[in-house]
């Protein structure tokens, strides 16, 4: 629901694009499962209707249409880009945007089953993470360094039922906690990086999706995809790859992946609870992370 009465469905995407780019409304439309903030729809082979949802503001979507035709021409891995801008309207008074579509299975309903995923996610990154422009924007809720991010942390700890793990993952925490802080310059951060936002084809990555997270600041974030994406026994590889970390940046991605595992085991639970917002398909995805966090492999 985007509101007490609207409700997005196929004839609706079709009525908005009647509306404001009659060209492409006769395309094939179906839903793509899985949105939450927005809404994506498949239109025809090679575009997708991203719909504003749950987001109480158009802040994410407007992030995407400003600097991803800016990134995407410097990224060695398909993304999404927008083509057409969709404007509130008496018939739908929230944002949505037309943008190319990203093929591929997302990693939550797949696998990474190649080793060399981990150089593919290493040159994404490096090519991603290069100094922003003063007016890139700057996370709200993510973004700082661990130490004042410990209040969520222990937010997630507490509410996920870890059994004999808790002391462990807040050892991998306090250490995160203790690294010293990025002193470089802001660099380009996707934000947002889990197996929902990235797809793969053949058990390899082949492409990053949902930029609206999109901020400047300390790479590490970004990081901690090293554990949340990969294979076990693949993060060596992906630093030596990525050959920009230094041992400050692992620990404190490590910690941070820590985070991000626990955020998905909670998704988890909170699907099997039928929670709104729940997948208990992330649960087991965040256990194997989580584990790979503390093998710190």
């Amino acid at each position: 629901m985007t509101g007490p009465e609207i409700v997005i469905t196929a004839d609706l995407v079709r009525d908005l694009l009647r509306e404001q780019h009659p060209d492409l409304a006769e395309l094939a439309i179906s839903e793509v499962p899985g949105g939450w903030g927005n809404q994506m729809w498949r239109l025809g082979d090679d575009l997708a209707v991203r719909v504003q949802r749950m987001d109480p503001t158009p802040e994410l979507q407007l992030k995407e249409r400003r600097w991803l035709p800016v990134l995407a021409p410097h990224l060695p891995l398909p993304v999404p880009t927008p083509v057409r801008f969709g404007e509130p309207s008496v018939r739908f008074p929230k944002y949505w945007t037309v943008m190319t579509w990203v093929p591929g299975e997302p990693l939550d309903h797949g696998t990474i089953s190649r080793g060399h995923s981990a150089d593919t996610l290493a040159e994404f990154l490096r090519a991603l993470h290069v100094p922003a422009p003063a007016e890139a924007p700057v996370a709200a809720d993510r973004g700082a360094h661990p130490r004042d991010c410990t209040a969520g942390f222990e937010k997630f700890l507490q509410a996920v039922v870890l059994d004999d793990l808790a002391a462990d993952v807040r050892a991998v925490w306090d250490d995160a906690v203790e690294a010293g802080a990025w002193e470089g310059p802001p660099v380009w951060v996707h934000g947002d990086l889990h197996p929902a936002n990235v797809v793969v084809s053949d058990g390899t990555l082949s492409g990053i999706v949902d930029f609206g997270d999109l901020f400047a600041g300390d790479p590490a974030w970004d990081l901690a995809a090293a554990w949340v994406l990969l294979p076990e026994g693949t993060a060596s590889r992906f630093f030596d790859s990525y050959a920009r970390a230094d041992e400050p940046a692992i620990r404190r991605a490590r910690g941070l992946a820590a985070m991000k595992s626990l955020f998905l085991i909670l998704m988890g639970q909170n699907g099997d609870r039928g929670l709104p917002g729940g997948k208990p398909h992330w649960g087991p995805a965040g256990r194997a992370a989580l584990d790979r966090v503390l093998k710190g492999v």
